[in-house]
C-alpha cells in the first residue's frame, strides 16, 4: 500500500518515516545492485540506518512543530550506527538538512534547498567525489539544483517532488558512466549499465517525500 501526503501539508516526520519504509522495501534490490558494482553491503547499510532512524524517532517522539528533529534523528542514526561509506555520507546530508530547517524554523523550500546544497558540499569534501564519478553525487547534485531553482512560492512537498524527479534522472545517467571512485572504479566498463546504488538511495530519499517507494523497479526500468 502506498502512503501519500497532501501537497499543501508537509511533515518531515512523515517524510523520514516513508523513507524508512522505502529503504526496507528496496533492501534486496539495492544489495543486488551493489553486488554488481560495489561491496555488496549498501542495501544492508541503508536498511540498518533506516531501522535505527525509526528507533530514534519513536524514542524521542518530536513535536509536530519541530520539523528539524526527525532530520536530526536520521543524522544521528546514520552517522553513529551505520558502517561503510554510505552511513556517514547520508548522515552528513541529513545533518545539513536538519541544521538548515532548524535555522529557518520550518521545513520551507528555501531551507530544504540550503540544506541540500550544504549536504552536497559536505559530501563532496569528505568523499572527494565530483559529478560524473558514478556516485550519489550524480543524483544529489541535480536534486539540490532542482530545489534551488524551484519557483518562488513552491510548496515544500512540490519542491521535493521536483528534486526527486531530478535525482532519478541522475540515477539513470549513472548507468551510462564508468566509475572513478570506490570498488566500481576497478570494474571499468563492466560497471556500465548498472546504476550507482548510492545514487538510487538518494532517489529513494527524495521520492519518499511524496510517497513510499514500494516498487523500485518502476524507477529503474
Amino acid at each position: 500500500m502506498t502512503t501519500r501526503t497532501r501537497p499543501d501539508v508537509f511533515s518531515t516526520d512523515a517524510w523520514i518515516r516513508r523513507f524508512v519504509q522505502s529503504a526496507q522495501t528496496a533492501k534486496d534490490r539495492l544489495t543486488s545492485l551493489d553486488q554488481e558494482v560495489g561491496d555488496g553491503d549498501f542495501g544492508t547499510n541503508l536498511s540498518t540506518g533506516a531501522r535505527s532512524t525509526l528507533r530514534h524517532l519513536d524514542a524521542t517522539s518530536p513535536s509536530r512543530s519541530d520539523q528539524a528533529a526527525p532530520l536530526h534523528a536520521a543524522a544521528t542514526a546514520f552517522l553513529d550506527e551505520v558502517g561503510g561509506t554510505s552511513g556517514p555520507l547520508f548522515g552528513l546530508l541529513f545533518q545539513s538538512l536538519a541544521v538548515a530547517v532548524a535555522d529557518a524554523g520550518a521545513a520551507t523550500t528555501p531551507a530544504l534547498a540550503a540544506g541540500a546544497a550544504e549536504g552536497l558540499a559536505a559530501i563532496r569534501r569528505v568523499g572527494e567525489a565530483a559529478p560524473g564519478d558514478k556516485t550519489l553525487v550524480d543524483a544529489l547534485g541535480p536534486a539540490a539544483e532542482a530545489l534551488r531553482t524551484a519557483p518562488a512560492g513552491t510548496l515544500p512537498g512540490e519542491a521535493l517532488a521536483r528534486a526527486a524527479d531530478a535525482a532519478w534522472a541522475g540515477v539513470s545517467e549513472t548507468a551510462n558512466l564508468s566509475a572513478r571512485m570506490g570498488r566500481s572504479s576497478y570494474l571499468g566498463q563492466r560497471a556500465r549499465g548498472v546504476p550507482d546504488p548510492g545514487a538510487v538511495g538518494i532517489g529513494l530519499l527524495f521520492a519518499s517525500a511524496r510517497a513510499v517507494v514500494d516498487d523500485l523497479g518502476t524507477w529503474l526500468e
